[in-house]
């Protein structure tokens, strides 16, 4: 995974039945192999997916850098994935797609989306928002209050 020339995989796609646990991977092979560009890895949605995983982004990373194949990655995944009920994978899904920034993520997610699609008010999650940086088709919704604060 070279991220200096592409773009990790979405929030929204799926891996192991999980969304945000491909992109982060992608992440974290990209890291591991010193081609992540300008990504971040652990961001603040990496460090969240691992809390509900019970994983350390740190342990992940070092598992990365020695393993052989992406069934190795999948099935190391897998012993962190099978301890969560299919309910709590799907509620974690739900609240990890809805969720709205607050506080200082809520300054940083408007000042971003002004940068990128100022006419766009109607993305109010971080995963709508990397989508549209990254260039993938994003439908329009009707506008939410988030959009209130602007720097």
């Amino acid at each position: 995974m070279n991220l200096t020339q592409t773009t990790p995989r979405s929030v929204r796609e799926k891996f192991l039945g999980l969304v945000q646990l491909a992109r982060t991977t992608d992440k974290a092979k990209a890291l591991a192999h010193g081609t992540i560009g300008e990504y971040e890895y652990p961001s603040t949605m990496d460090e969240g997916l691992f809390e509900f995983l019970g994983m350390k982004a740190s342990d992940f990373l070092e598992f990365l850098k020695v393993a052989k194949s992406d069934a190795e990655i999948e099935g190391y995944i897998k012993g962190f994935v099978g301890k969560k009920s299919p309910d709590e994978i799907a509620s974690f899904n739900q609240r990890w797609m809805s969720k709205v920034p607050k506080g200082e993520s809520l300054e940083h997610f408007t000042t971003l989306r002004t940068r990128i699609a100022p006419d766009r008010t109607d993305v109010t999650t971080w995963p709508d928002l990397l989508d549209l940086d990254e260039g993938r088709r994003v439908d329009h919704r009707e506008p939410a209050s988030v959009n209130s604060k602007t720097p």
